[in-house]
């Protein structure tokens, strides 16, 4: 398994094998100096190894199977998450690989990055822009405004160049026009609560917020 350092689960071992230890996210902040590692979600297993388990029923999941219909057929679907099945396994390892091995998508926020100039996409291989000279990816909070992906695309004219950033939050009624490019090294934090638009060709180098920006 491929983990990588970080602060919301790890991989413990224990006197057999190892196991997956999810921790939720927000928690306590002493759980960063305990956990150094999570998984990536990349897993290299051998099929012979998984065909042992699948003929000893050891992988047999427990959660129950979820139906969904459609105007065809109903399909049975079994859920589970791959990573915790590590358990079941003999001889398992993790090899440490550098954070741009994973890229997690679970919100609009990860969204940004992934869009932004950080990254290139050719052939289906997503690809760092080494002009960015810090090895972390900028800390990205977009508001529950920014949530569902219809707000967060009207909400952007274009995505802003981010290779400078070191972090940004958003909340409020914020709109960002076109070709904005956002260089600071200090947190940047645009908080409105009246509607504001940040104005096209906007340069932003130091702690702001939206005053100055155009009130909608």
């Amino acid at each position: 398994m491929e983990v990588t350092p970080s602060h919301s689960s790890n991989l413990i071992l224990t006197p057999m094998n190892f196991k997956l230890q999810e921790i939720a996210r927000n928690q306590d902040k002493h759980l960063k100096d305990k956990f150094k590692l999570i998984d990536t979600t990349n897993m290299w297993v051998s099929l012979r190894a998984i065909k042992r388990l699948i003929d000893t029923n050891r992988l047999k999941p427990k959660k129950p199977s979820i139906s969904k219909e459609n105007d065809y057929d109903q399909t049975l679907l079994q859920e589970t998450n791959a990573g915790p099945v590590v358990q079941f396994f003999d001889n398992v390892i993790g090899v440490s690989t550098p954070e741009s091995r994973f890229l997690p998508f679970d919100a609009t926020s990860d969204l940004l990055l992934l869009q932004s100039d950080l990254y290139t996409c050719r052939a289906g291989v997503l690809s760092r822009n080494p002009a960015r000279s810090n090895p972390l990816n900028p800390v990205i909070d977009l508001g529950p405004e920014f949530e569902k992906i219809g707000d967060f695309q009207s909400r952007f004219k274009s995505i802003p160049s981010i290779i400078g950033l070191d972090s940004l939050t958003v909340r409020g009624d914020v709109w960002f026009g076109a070709n904005i490019t956002l260089k600071a090294i200090s947190p940047q934090i645009w908080d409105s609560q009246e509607p504001c638009q940040i104005p096209n060709l906007y340069v932003a180098e130091a702690l702001l917020s939206c005053e100055g920006a155009q009130a909608i």
